[in-house]
């Protein structure tokens, strides 16, 4: 599998566990627009209470890793541009509803038109937003397409992988819930199942394809 960097959009409860697991093995950047957030976080403080101060210390980068130098941690910004030379992009906005229970899906609309100014050929886009079956090939990917003017599985490719998080609980975290994979190629597949097992303890489960 090519040297993953990998970046983080959404540094929140699901977000900001899986940067700080990813980044004990990988070159991660977590990027999250609110800078007051981003800057407590620098600071090694995570006011959502997901992720313990001393853990949090013990993997921050004070500058953005480079996967040429082999190092890990996890670096964290509001500037976009930060994401440039990452391969792995894994989208962990939040999917809220509207009073009649319907997906609001601007946060992860945006979070696409991030991801896409800085695809580049052979990067592997990976959705963990909770979404509805045909959401991720049908909203988010034609988003993907525009902005950086790539080919969906040509180009570039797109995985799933439900977030399985229980805010709150300090013994199921993410290492240890059993974690669903899955890809838009089969290839891709093994490639997002890979990534997922070498920081999942609890194992994966790789889908036959993400709408399953």
């Amino acid at each position: 599998m090519k040297q993953p960097k990998i970046a983080i959009i959404g540094l929140g409860y699901v977000g900001l566990p899986l940067a700080r697991l990813l980044a004990t093995r990988y070159a991660v950047v977590g990027y999250d627009k609110k800078t007051s957030r981003v800057e407590a976080l620098q600071r090694g403080e995570d006011t959502t209470l997901e992720v313990a101060p001393n853990l949090l210390q013990a993997v921050l980068a004070p500058t953005n890793p480079t996967m040429e130098e082999g190092q890990i941690g996890l670096y964290c910004s509001h500037n976009s541009d930060d994401l440039a030379l990452c391969n792995y992009f894994i989208v962990t906005v939040p999917t809220p509803v509207d009073k009649h229970h319907r997906p609001l899906l601007a946060p992860l609309q945006s979070a696409s038109e991030v991801v896409g100014k800085y695809l580049k050929a052979g990067d592997i886009v990976i959705y963990e937003s909770t979404v509805y079956p045909g959401c991720t090939e049908e909203e988010c990917v034609p988003i993907l397409e525009r902005v950086s003017g790539l080919k969906f599985n040509q180009d570039f490719f797109v995985g799933y992988s439900p977030e399985r998080i229980n805010p709150g609980d300090k013994l199921h975290t993410v290492a240890h819930i059993l974690k669903i994979t899955s890809g838009s190629t089969p290839e891709t597949a093994q490639k997002v199942n890979t990534l997922y097992q070498s920081v999942i303890e609890a194992g994966t489960h790789l889908a036959p394809s993400i709408k399953v």
